[in-house]
């Protein structure tokens, strides 16, 4: 089946939902949005995963609930599905010159630094102000940089970049040694933020890293955990030499 046929087939599976269904019939936008939330988030473990069957069926959930919010807004005649359809056209459009109108650019930066330029010419107060409050703080912090990285708010040099890391990790210790804990927060998250700014010129999406890195130690803590059992041990009857012994043993086997 076609595209346009599918799409349509899901508009109409919707409509029959929402009017027979005890269970969709019932739901508001506001009790869409922390499921909405939760399917975003099982999207990013997908990806992460590399689970391409599992994204073909998140990506589908996802699409469910765009309709589904259009349903509503339909419903409470505040915007239809066409209506949001055909303003992202429009936005599309307007916001890529240099495919549908006359404007050259060069290479991906230049087509970035005319997106910042074009949403501030549609009444945008900063540059900023389009990174969503609610986003996870180390997702906004790359946000929040690249986006102030399109009027030239950035480092030249990977270089740079090294020593902010290592300047905010001084300032840090400075803080531990003073003890002064609003301070070392403070700092801390000066630290994380430089952190964040070298993964983009490492060009490494610093959020998935950090979700890889959790993953491997659930899985090697897990690990030690069945390897102590089978031993008739606890983890908590152990030494932290014996721990870490295990620890590393099975840092070799798994990745």
């Amino acid at each position: 089946m076609s595209v346009e046929n599918e799409f349509n087939r899901l508009v109409k599976i919707m409509d029959e939902l929402r009017e027979k269904c005890p269970w969709d019939r019932k739901q508001t936008i506001e009790s869409l949005r922390q499921l909405t939330i939760e399917e975003t988030y099982e999207l990013a473990d997908a990806i992460t995963e590399g689970d391409f069957h599992g994204l073909k069926e998140e990506l589908g959930d996802l699409m469910l609930h765009l309709v589904f919010y259009s349903k509503i807004a339909t419903e409470k005649n505040l915007f239809t599905l066409e209506d949001v359809l055909g303003n992202i056209c429009e936005k599309l459009i307007r916001r890529h010159p240099h495919i549908y109108g006359e404007v050259k650019v060069e290479n991906e930066e230049d087509v970035k630094q005319n997106w910042e330029k074009i949403k501030l010419a549609e009444g945008k107060k900063s540059v900023l102000s389009g990174v969503p409050r609610s986003l996870p703080a180390m997702v906004k912090a790359m946000r929040l940089q690249e986006k102030a990285k399109q009027v030239g708010f950035e480092w030249d040099h990977t270089s740079q970049v090294w020593d902010k890391v290592t300047e905010e990790l001084k300032e840090l210790e400075l803080a531990m040694a003073e003890n002064n804990s609003n301070q070392i927060e403070e700092e801390f998250g000066d630290v994380l933020f430089s952190l964040v700014n070298l993964s983009r010129f490492l060009s490494v999406d610093a959020e998935n890293a950090l979700e890889r890195t959790n993953k491997k130690f659930l899985k090697r803590f897990t690990l030690m955990e069945e390897t102590a059992k089978a031993s008739n041990r606890h983890l908590h009857e152990m030494t932290l030499e014996e721990m870490d012994a295990m620890w590393n043993e099975i840092k070799k086997n798994v990745h």
